[in-house]
């Protein structure tokens, strides 16, 4: 038994299984079939525990980490106890004792590649080198392939990676109606938690950038690769009393014209609005890319495309001086200028 986290259990160096523990209950027991060799066997035993208590009473006494019983049963003798074998143990992996994820750690080992490499295999070290995408656009590493482990690029930590954690739930029919509950109109069921990891562009040299991954849970490296982000700034502009041509249609037949003023944004096939660069229902001056604010601005102009805009593909708002906030100037002409960032 451990007391948490998880537990690796290897038999004469190969991995034999692992448990883990929950967030209610930490404390974990494995049991599993193991393969024994004639003669003298090795047990070795990984225990992770992820952060220790340091607060709380007498937390000094809380313990982590393999507790006992170790017993090896199906023997022709029954069940022994090793629990009173003579126990070796050290702190850490050899690979961070070698500093793996550096340049210099990482040439001080030999690598296996190509048929060699290791595919669905836990607690494994791999290490690829790449080169910089040309342009400014923000880079990801697209991580689906994996389980769970560390990433490092040129000795920083991008962080955790943990896409082997699939979100669980049903993403059935939505339906707010009645007493709201936290598996109320869930989405993305069965997808990772997290797929995509941010590279700093100022980590990168434009040639043979170094990539390490420490894989605890295993999976597929072959899959992994570097992610560009294009962006694509789209804008609109209104001015009160310009003419359109349904308008003008409508004016020329007689009919009353009641059509009302919208502003209409809309990005390229499988991009989304993802940022309002700039909002202002007044007298912005400036054209795309460069708008700015006059004296005469409404004060809510973001809020009506924050809310009807991000997250889809294209979105319109009515220009009415009630949904900016009132208007800004009365007895003015006044116009509406919008610009969105596309991803």
């Amino acid at each position: 038994m451990s007391a948490g986290h998880a537990l690796h259990v290897f038999i004469n160096g190969q991995l034999s299984g692992a448990v883990y523990g929950g967030l209610e209950n930490p404390k974990l027991t494995y049991s599993g079939n193991v393969k024994l060799r004639a003669g003298i066997n090795k047990i070795s035993m990984l225990s992770v525990a992820v952060g220790l208590p340091n607060v709380g009473l007498h937390f000094e006494t809380w313990n982590a980490g393999v507790l006992g019983p170790i017993t090896l049963s199906g023997l022709n003798e029954g069940t022994r106890d090793l629990t009173k074998q003579r126990w070796a143990y050290k702190v850490g992996m050899k690979g961070e004792m070698l500093s793996l994820h550096t340049l210099s750690g990482s040439s001080s080992v030999k690598w296996v590649k190509d048929l060699l490499l290791a595919q669905k295999q836990p607690l494994t070290w791999y290490k690829a080198t790449f080169d910089a995408p040309e342009g400014n656009d923000p880079l990801a590493l697209d991580m689906g392939s994996m389980g769970k482990g560390q990433i490092w690029i040129n000795g920083e930590g991008v962080g955790r990676h943990w896409p082997g954690y699939i979100a669980r739930g049903d993403c059935g029919e939505c339906n707010y109606a009645g007493l709201y509950s936290e598996t109320k109109c869930q989405t993305n069921c069965e997808q990772p938690s997290q797929r995509w990891y941010h590279v700093p562009r100022s980590w990168l040299k434009p040639r043979g950038n170094l990539l390490v991954m420490f894989e605890e849970w295993g999976g597929e490296p072959e899959g992994i690769s570097l992610a560009k982000r294009s962006t694509t700034r789209v804008c609109a502009d209104i001015v009160e009393g310009q003419p359109s041509l349904k308008s003008w249609h409508m004016a020329t037949s007689g009919k009353s014209n009641s059509l009302q003023l919208k502003a209409h944004l809309r990005c390229p096939a499988e991009l989304k609005i993802s940022d309002i660069q700039f909002a202002s229902y007044g007298l912005p001056q400036g054209t795309c890319g460069n708008y700015h604010e006059s004296s005469c601005h409404a004060h809510k102009s973001n809020d009506a495309f924050e809310k009807n805009c991000i997250g889809q593909q294209s979105c319109s708002v009515n220009v009415v001086p009630e949904i900016f906030g009132g208007d800004p100037c009365p007895n003015t002409s006044k116009k509406l200028a919008v610009e969105a960032m596309c991803s």
